[in-house]
């Protein structure tokens, strides 16, 4: 359950790895997997070189301070399926998208719950590696 001010791990390639919720769009108190949130950066990854040699810079899509929509991929509060399966998952995380839905990363890290694909997030699902 997301509510304001819980921090979450940002599981995409967008910047990020640590944002702050400070609203929820599902005009209820708490955020289930699969609810968009709108979330503040709080640490961002460095901006280094890649490989030195090779003259390619990583740039960051999203800053520290940034203002951004994202959707809840995992929870730790249990939540229980239709089929009476009761998954936990170890921690809070979430992947940036833009306000149209589109996701800002192009790679998502780690499992992400499968509630997603009943709320029509697909372009999500088809970007993470595994899904429970």
């Amino acid at each position: 359950m997301i509510q304001l001010k819980t921090m979450l791990n940002c599981v995409d390639n967008s910047g990020a790895t640590l944002v702050e919720c400070i609203a929820n769009l599902r005009m209820k108190r708490h955020a289930k997997v699969g609810d968009r949130i709108i979330v503040v950066v709080q640490r961002a990854r460095n901006l280094g070189e890649s490989n030195p040699g090779a003259g390619g810079v990583t740039t960051n899509k999203v800053r520290r301070g940034d203002i951004r929509h994202a959707v809840v991929v995992r929870t730790v509060k249990k939540q229980q399926r239709k089929d009476g399966m009761v998954v936990r998952f170890d921690d809070n995380a979430c992947a940036l998208i833009g306000k149209g839905g589109e996701p800002i990363g192009t790679r998502i890290n780690g499992v992400v719950g499968s509630e997603l694909r009943n709320k029509k997030w697909s372009k999500i699902l088809s970007l993470a590696s595994l899904h429970v």
